[in-house]
């Protein structure tokens, strides 16, 4: 058996690598691709250079694949050229089994950040593969990484009371990992550790820095103008304005558990990721 890991010299491919080795695959079947190689020397397995827009370096860093986690790209506006790439190297190869790094609810999600996702989630569906998608919610570090802000001006947004499914990093990579190393009883995972609102964000950091912090809700036009004030390019805060406007919506919504059956323990809560 061969594991693939793609984006492994970044923050989920190397996290899914290193949850590989913990659930005992050993590291001569596994297999990293990437970039800038040397990020990832360290993790002790094969690491093959090969970029999205390379489709001749995926066919041979796939070559003898049995199992592929294709972990999404991370350039929008290329990302579906850039992922037909993949999967046309996974085809190639005829791997057995892609877990793709979805998001939330793809299939309807009214959100900009969802339409290449759900172009590569058809596009795996109708390659012949047998694909599973794990739709990931939110990383915590996207909010865990705004405490000092949030601990000098507050929280804001203009994602009004709308839920936020969402879980660490290091978790939705080991159920990537599970999946990998499992058998796989369903090929859509809606994945996230808890639901939240901004109004909760704050109530928690509060709780947790025993620090006073206010919550503001604003439209989307005074978002844009506060993040253009704080020197985000205008497109830049047409995008972060777009994802509050697509939680609003309730796009992040979820009730699952699927997070916590494929990892065997309760995932990090939200609370437990703003202590650390």
């Amino acid at each position: 058996m061969t594991y693939v890991v793609t984006g492994a010299t970044g923050p989920f491919g190397r996290l899914a690598i290193e949850s590989l080795l913990r659930r005992g695959v050993p590291a001569g079947e596994i297999r990293g691709t990437g970039r800038q190689i040397e990020k990832a020397a360290d993790l002790g397995v094969e690491i093959r250079r090969a970029d999205y827009e390379d489709a001749g370096a995926l066919r041979e860093a796939f070559a003898g694949a049995s199992r592929l986690l294709f972990v999404s790209g991370s350039e929008p506006g290329r990302r579906q050229a850039q992922h037909a790439n993949v999967v046309a190297a996974a085809v190639d190869a005829g791997v057995e089994l892609v877990a793709y790094t979805s998001i939330l609810n793809a299939a309807t999600s009214t959100m900009d950040l969802a339409e290449d996702h759900r172009a590569t989630e058809k596009l795996l569906t109708d390659s012949g593969l047998r694909p599973v998608f794990l739709r990931n919610g939110f990383y915590y570090e996207v909010y865990t990484a705004q405490l000092p802000a949030y601990l000098e001006h507050g929280v804001a947004g203009a994602a009004g009371d709308g839920p936020i499914g969402a879980a660490a990093r290091a978790d939705l990579a080991d159920a990537a990992a599970a999946v990998l190393t499992g058998e796989p009883d369903k090929g859509v995972y809606e994945l996230a550790a808890e639901v939240f609102t901004l109004a909760g964000l704050t109530e928690l950091v509060t709780e947790v820095s025993g620090k006073p912090v206010g919550y503001t809700p604003l439209t989307g036009e005074q978002y844009r103008e506060v993040l253009t004030g704080a020197g985000l390019p205008g497109h830049v805060a047409d995008f972060v304005v777009g994802i509050d406007l697509g939680i609003a919506g309730g796009n992040l919504a979820t009730s699952g558990d699927d997070l916590a059956k494929l990892i065997g323990r309760p995932p990090v809560t939200l609370r437990e990721a703003l202590a650390q």
